[in-house]
């Protein structure tokens, strides 16, 4: 099917560490050229005076639920959020039922993927104690990476057999992601609590229970594995402070051997907030402690933490609507993500440009991805187009999160998304979608 051309005029440019005006010229689903006063005839004009046009936001770290779980959410609703937020590509975690731990079981959801999504995607392979085997037969070429629980977070799939963890870290030779928190100080964390309280532990105790002393004993576990092996090392939502000696940020992104994520519930929330938001912000790592919060906000600045993402991990109001043991861990994030970064942009606490770094440079940078994440001439069109001044408050009315709610219910962000091109197709424009062409599977220079 060939895609309609498009021609985004007037635009404020955000890419490569700078801001320019210009327009853009997209055909077949590539950026043709980037120039100012462009005089191509195209399909479709866009007037994007006043407007801010990046690249497409890529989401290292997403949980769509499907298959197996999609009474909370699903590839085709959860695309379609991601891309009302900007997000043009993802990258979604094993942890579905079945769990995606067998070649076969991986294909099944890249093929559900081409089905639905809207959004360009990527699906890891999922590690366990006894699967290295069939890990070791992931193509690096068009999987984005394998994944490691270091914790509990996902009952049966933590690895912690020593064995297993030393295979994987000296085998695969692709891009490892791991969830870090160390599950015996959790145990012990747990039982500590029950003891004082019995079954109605506070959520509060959260980040004291699921500890930084429990994250960074996972985490320099993890670090200590992959000097050892030399191992293609990235640690998941950093959420402690003390994390944060463990990496660098002399050494070159394209060189480094080891990165680290933020997530934008650590950027944002900290333990202050569970007394408005109980449940709703229980997430795995936990939310810790301002201090947390605005030591990993300077390390995102200088460095040391590679790029911002959103754990996206939908629940069922019903679900979280319970006791702290019993409501589950996650929450909808894809459809809020840019405009939370740009609020704090509006804060003056981040400029556009490290924005675009983190969210859109770096992910490709990182995962070796094919032709995206910059606005360059023969990339993938992947673009969103914001309007900086256009206010909007987040209510259960305007979620597409099939799970109908988001932590940030009542917040009024000063920016929205205009416009959403995916790959060449203009998905998503002022509030409406646009799904007669599906997103692509990532593919990866490797």
């Amino acid at each position: 099917m060939k895609l309609p051309s498009i021609l985004i005029q007037n635009a404020n440019i955000v890419n490569e560490d700078k801001i320019f005006q210009a327009d853009v010229l997209i055909k077949d689903g590539k950026i043709a050229k980037i120039g100012e006063k462009l005089t191509e005839v195209a399909d479709e004009t866009i007037d994007a005076t006043g407007l801010h046009l990046l690249p497409g936001v890529i989401d290292d770290q997403v949980h769509f639920r499907e298959p197996g779980l999609t009474h909370k959410a699903e590839i085709y609703t959860e695309a379609k959020a991601a891309v009302a937020g900007g997000i043009t590509s993802f990258m979604e975690m094993p942890n579905t039922v079945p769990q995606a731990v067998t070649q076969e079981l991986l294909a099944d959801k890249y093929k559900r993927a081409e089905e639905v999504s809207l959004a360009n995607y990527s699906f890891f392979m999922g590690a366990t104690n006894d699967n290295l085997e069939e890990v070791l037969k992931t193509n690096p070429k068009n999987v984005c990476g394998i994944k490691a629980f270091m914790g509990s977070s996902t009952g049966n799939m933590l690895v912690d057999d020593e064995a297993t963890l030393e295979g994987l870290f000296s085998k695969v030779p692709m891009l490892i992601a791991t969830h870090c928190e160390d599950e015996a100080t959790i145990r012990a964390n747990t039982e500590a609590y029950k003891e004082k309280y019995g079954e109605e532990v506070p959520i509060a105790c959260h980040p004291e229970i699921r500890s930084a002393e429990a994250c960074y004993k996972s985490s320099s576990m993890a670090v200590k594995l992959a000097k050892k092996h030399n191992t293609r090392l990235h640690i998941l939502h950093i959420s402690t402070a003390k994390e944060l000696e463990l990496f660098e940020n002399q050494t070159p992104l394209t060189e480094k051997r080891i990165t680290a994520e933020a997530c934008v519930h650590h950027l944002w929330f900290s333990e202050e907030d569970y007394a408005k938001k109980g449940t709703l912000i229980k997430w795995n790592p936990a939310v810790k402690t301002a201090n947390d919060r605005d030591e990993i906000f300077k390390a995102v600045l200088d460095g040391r933490i590679d790029v911002i993402a959103t754990d996206h991990a939908p629940h069922t109001l019903e679900e979280k609507d319970n006791s702290y043991f019993k409501a589950p861990s996650g929450g909808p994030l894809v459809q809020h993500s840019l405009v939370t970064m740009l609020e704090m942009y509006h804060a003056g606490k981040i400029t556009l440009e490290k924005i675009v770094e983190k969210m859109c440079h770096n992910p490709a940078i990182l995962f070796e991805i094919e032709k995206r994440g910059y606005i360059r001439e023969n990339y993938f069109a992947d673009i969103v187009l914001v309007d900086l001044q256009d206010a909007w408050t987040v209510s259960r009315d305007n979620v597409h999160s099939k799970c109908g709610w988001s932590p940030f219910e009542g917040q009024t962000f000063k920016s929205s998304v205009k416009h959403t091109i995916v790959s060449g197709h203009h998905a998503y424009k002022d509030g409406n979608f646009n799904e007669s062409v599906k997103g692509q599977r990532l593919t990866f220079d490797r």
